[in-house]
C-alpha cells in the first residue's frame, strides 16, 4: 500500500480481515469517516471496511490539498482511484454519503470492475434548480451566494447554523455539535472552495452511463437534497433502487442508523 495515499487520505482498515467482500465508506462535504461510526458496528463482523478522509477533511494530509486538482469532483475521483489500486481493491461495496455518492458513481463509469455495488446516501447530481429543464436542487444562486457570504463574514457562526440545518435532528444536538467540530476544523479557504464546486456541479449527464447495481438512500425531508432529487437520480440510473428511510435531515446515516442498515443489508 502507498505510504503517500495511505496519509494523503488518513485511510484505516477494520472489521474482519478475513472477510471475503470489502465495503468502503466515503462521508461527505465538511464531515470525516467518523461520521459512519454509528453504523460500523453492524458490519464489522462479516466485512473487511476501508475508511478514508476526503483531501482537505478530517485528518487528511492538507499538504495534498490544491485548487487546481479539485476544481471539479473529478479529483476525488482520481483519489478513489489511487486508493482502490494501492490496496489492490477490486468488487468493493461502496458507501457513499452526498459529495462522495456521486464520486463514486463517476468512477463506477470510468471502472466498474472496481465495484459490486453502490449505495449512494443523500447523494444529488446536481444541486443548483434548473428551472428550464424543470429540475429542483434544492438551491437558486442567490442563495448559494448567500450561504458563501456567511462563510467568508464568520466561518464559525456559519458552521454552527448549517449544522442544525442539515442535520435537522433538534432533539440530538450531540449528532448537530459533531458535525459542527468537523466542518470548524476545515480550513475555511478551503471548505469555501470545495463547497462552491460541490454545490455547483452538475453530473446529471453522466447518470445514464452507470451500470453497477445501486441503492439509492434519502431522507423522507432534506433540506440539502430534496427527495424529487432521489426520485430523479432512481430514474435515471439504470440498475437502480431508491429507498426512502423514515428520518429527516442530510444525515440519516447519523440520525438514523438502523433504518440506513436495514436498507443497505437488504440490497447487499
Amino acid at each position: 500500500m502507498s505510504i503517500n495515499v495511505t496519509k494523503r487520505n488518513n485511510i484505516n482498515i477494520v472489521g474482519n480481515p478475513d472477510a471475503s467482500q470489502t465495503i468502503v465508506f466515503g462521508h461527505g462535504f465538511g464531515s470525516s469517516q467518523e461520521a459512519f461510526n454509528y453504523i460500523l458496528p453492524y458490519f464489522e463482523k462479516d466485512y473487511r471496511i476501508i475508511l478514508y478522509d476526503n483531501t482537505g477533511g478530517g485528518k487528511s494530509d492538507l499538504a495534498a490539498f490544491n485548487n487546481a486538482k479539485y476544481s471539479s469532483l473529478q479529483g476525488y475521483v482520481l483519489d478513489l482511484v489511487d486508493i482502490f489500486r494501492a490496496l489492490e481493491l477490486k468488487d468493493v461495496i461502496y458507501v457513499g454519503h452526498s459529495v462522495n455518492g456521486m464520486v463514486s458513481l463517476l468512477t463506477s463509469i470510468r471502472y466498474p470492475e472496481f465495484f459490486k455495488k453502490l449505495v449512494l446516501v443523500g447523494a444529488s447530481p446536481r444541486y443548483l434548480n434548473d428551472d428550464s429543464a424543470g429540475y429542483t436542487g434544492g438551491f437558486t444562486q442567490e442563495a448559494l451566494e448567500g450561504l458563501y457570504d456567511t462563510m467568508r463574514s464568520n466561518y464559525k457562526a456559519w458552521t454552527a447554523g448549517f449544522s442544525a440545518m442539515v442535520m435537522a435532528a433538534p432533539e440530538r444536538p450531540d449528532l448537530v455539535s459533531e458535525f459542527a467540530a468537523t466542518l470548524a476544523d476545515i480550513r475555511p479557504d478551503i471548505a469555501l472552495f470545495v463547497a462552491k464546486v460541490i454545490f455547483e456541479s452538475d453530473y446529471r449527464s453522466e447518470l445514464q452511463k452507470a451500470t453497477v447495481p445501486t441503492l439509492l438512500i434519502h431522507a423522507k425531508e432534506d433540506v440539502a437534497v430534496p427527495l424529487v432529487v432521489g426520485d430523479y437520480l432512481h430514474e435515471h440510473i439504470k440498475n437502480s433502487q431508491l429507498h426512502v428511510v423514515d428520518a429527516y435531515g442530510h444525515f440519516p446515516h447519523m440520525s438514523a442508523p438502523d433504518a440506513v442498515v436495514k436498507a443497505i443489508t437488504d440490497f447487499i
